[in-house]
């Protein structure tokens, strides 16, 4: 199993993360052996009366991280793909893998914070109607270089991606899913699936797998062609048990087998609190659960 690490954008008790911490973080991260890199897609986060919570913007983060690092696959978990036009989007993928060296996994979600929506003037309604349409232009775009759509909601006459990126069939697209229509969207049109957010490999991940097996099922699609992905809450050494997972780098490590056994090949943590002291504890959880195998 493949392990990574979220590098939250968002902001922390003393303000927004500035970039300089994050390019610290990634270069420790792929120090250390991980796998992979992620970054959220967020306007901002509001949730009165809390405070209003800021972002950067993911794919510039993405943009600036490719150029940082050699190693580590580099993912967005997940693009809100309203957003963004369809075509324009598929365009900037292929750019980011091409700069990135074909380390681009391209996370795709239909979004869901409605404050975001309204401020860019978005309609909210209709979610997975226009995800779905987008999937349609997205994937072909990626994978065959060229596609003419006209739907409800998008149009994409004689779009093409020239020159394409270094994989001849695009990054991997990785889709967000928990309901019905999406898990099939997933099914459809995925390479990797993602579920989150877990502080064990219990009750609640098997549910949730076992409901893509089935959208898999339900579109002719072997269920082991997608590849299956999970979140994963790491605290503190001494944080709270039930949904995080936490303790030592030795209990730690035995926690990632568990997700590798359960038939995650990728594991994608959210540390809290997210800092060079916890990136360090993963790494050497990390360590452990290599010289394990």
């Amino acid at each position: 199993m493949k392990v990574g690490i979220v590098l939250s954008p968002s902001s922390t008790a003393h303000g927004t993360r500035r970039y300089a911490e994050i390019w610290e973080l990634a270069l420790q991260a792929e120090a250390l052996g991980l796998d992979s890199l992620w970054v959220f897609d967020h306007l901002f986060a509001r949730f009165p009366p809390d405070p209003l919570s800021g972002s950067w913007e993911g794919w510039t983060l993405l943009t600036a991280l490719a150029e940082a690092t050699q190693r580590v696959q580099l993912g967005s978990l997940v693009l809100s793909v309203p957003f963004r036009n369809p075509v324009l989007l598929a365009k900037m993928a292929a750019t980011v893998d091409e700069t990135s060296n074909g380390r681009l996994i391209l996370g795709l979600g239909a979004g869901w914070h409605r404050p975001e929506f309204d401020a860019m003037g978005i309609p909210f309604g209709a979610r997975a109607d226009r995800f779905e349409e987008a999937l349609q232009i997205i994937c072909p775009l990626l994978r065959e270089g060229r596609i003419t759509y006209d739907g409800t909601y998008y149009r994409a006459i004689e779009a093409e991606i020239m020159p394409r990126g270094p994989r001849p069939s695009g990054p991997p697209v990785l889709i967000r899913a928990f309901r019905s229509r999406m898990l099939r969207l997933a099914a459809r049109y995925a390479d990797m699936w993602n579920t989150a957010w877990y502080g064990y490999a219990g009750d609640a991940l098997r549910q949730a797998q076992e409901a893509v097996r089935v959208a898999c099922r339900e579109e002719g699609r072997d269920p082991s062609t997608l590849v299956m992905t999970a979140g994963i809450i790491v605290s503190e050494p001494n944080g709270e048990s039930g949904r995080t997972l936490y303790g030592t780098p030795e209990e730690i490590s035995v926690r990632l087998r568990n997700f590798e056994e359960a038939g995650i090949a990728h594991g994608i943590c959210e540390l809290e609190p997210l800092n060079e002291e916890t990136v360090g504890h993963l790494g050497h959880a990390l360590q452990i659960f290599h010289r394990g195998r």
